[in-house]
């Protein structure tokens, strides 16, 4: 069930050092590729990074919270780019092409986390990303150390997620009422 999923589909940055696939990286693309797109442009290019020494360059270009170590880093990285070629403006697409990716990969037991804290100037210069594609977003992806577990927000409205003594992730919720205004 789709609820299932998104429940499950939690934003992960630890991760077991065990490879994913060049093609079920590929079968996550091709989710984001049958996707809806605006105005049915389909300005969306996918940079794909799955081998180990790109893996560790690329680790350093991003933050991360809770500040994962390099025997933590993600194992695929999905660079989501814009091509100026045929669009200017995205909208929210790359949005849309990024959870379609991200509940493909909950699906297959990966987790993952879209960033958008990169060294956008180093990660195309590393990746040798031609300048008319504009860099949207990364997602980084593996097979997952942790299980985010989902809690009320509590009375003091803090949103921010919180780790415990284990090492579990707390992600608070607004509750459904106080996001719906009438």
């Amino acid at each position: 069930m789709l609820k299932d999923l998104i429940l499950e589909n939690r934003s992960r940055r630890r991760f077991h050092q065990k490879p994913v696939e060049r093609e079920t990286l590929r079968e996550l693309i091709d989710l984001a590729r049958l996707s809806a797109s605006g105005g049915n442009r389909q300005a969306l290019k996918f940079a794909i990074v799955c081998d180990e020494d790109t893996n560790a360059r690329v680790f350093p270009l991003i933050g991360l919270a809770g500040n994962p170590t390099q025997d933590e880093a993600p194992t695929a990285y999905i660079v989501i780019l814009g091509d100026t070629e045929i669009s200017k403006s995205y909208g929210c697409d790359h949005g849309i092409a990024a959870q379609s990716i991200m509940l493909g990969a909950t699906e297959k037991g990966l987790g993952g986390c879209m960033v958008g804290i990169v060294d956008r100037k180093k990660l195309r210069k590393l990746l040798d990303i031609p300048g008319r594609y504009e860099i949207l977003l990364l997602l980084i992806l593996g097979w997952p150390k942790e299980k985010p577990i989902i809690d009320s927000l509590g009375a003091d409205g803090d949103t921010q997620g919180t780790w415990d003594d284990e090492g579990v992730r707390h992600v608070p919720k607004r509750s459904l009422d106080e996001l719906i205004i009438n």
